[in-house]
């Protein structure tokens, strides 16, 4: 009896190992590709990925600086452009004297200048043949310019400026010894238009 159960032990365990040999172990096959879900596709703020360049950054494009000169010369130009309009009342200033002879007699002659004289047009002291002449002179200025002291009577004038710049030599004279008048001042009297431009009074001594 004890013969016969370890035979039949003996015959399960062979059945066993033959099943064990016919059963057949799974081939692993290629790996399923895997979609990144919305979470994957994520990347973490600041981590460039591999697909991705990094963006340039930008450049500033470097600004000239005016010196506080230039922003003062700018600012004027702007002002007088923006005032552009009828020419302004001439700003006389005496700028030095010399004394001279003539007809035996000993003068003193006082130099003016017109501080703003470059703001006139040149046209105001072209040649102008067919306005009156200044005595022989046919193609005197269009505008001539006179002197008069502070009474308003007239002393001296110009009538053949030919340019802007011609009122920074203007003079007028009075003999050694004689006082002359406390202030002068002088109009432009623009023949063209009929338009007369005042100046200031402007000193006699230095």
């Amino acid at each position: 009896m004890k013969l016969r159960i370890v035979c039949l032990s003996i015959l399960a365990v062979i059945t066993s190992a033959a099943y064990l040999v016919d059963a057949k172990t799974p081939t692993p096959g290629p790996a399923a590709a895997q979609t990144p879900g919305p979470a994957a596709a994520q990347t973490p703020t600041g981590v460039v990925t591999p697909s991705e360049s990094p963006k340039p950054v930008p450049t500033p494009t470097p600004q000239p600086v005016m010196s506080p000169s230039e922003q003062n010369v700018a600012m004027l130009q702007t002002t007088t452009t923006a005032n552009a309009g009828p020419p302004p009342k001439p700003i006389l200033y005496l700028i030095g004297s010399q004394p001279f002879t003539a007809g035996g007699k000993n003068y003193i002659r006082l130099y003016y200048d017109v501080f703003n004289k470059m703001d006139y047009p040149a046209d105001m002291f072209a040649a102008a043949p067919a306005l009156p002449p200044c005595g022989l002179n046919h193609n005197s200025s269009r505008t001539w310019v006179d002197f008069f002291d502070q009474a308003g009577h007239r002393i001296y004038g110009f009538c053949a400026l030919s340019k802007p710049e011609d009122l920074g030599k203007i003079w007028i004279a009075y003999e050694e010894g004689t006082i002359p008048p406390s202030y002068v001042y002088i109009e432009l009297n623009d023949r063209q238009t009929n338009i007369k431009y005042k100046s200031n009074l402007a000193d006699t001594t230095l």
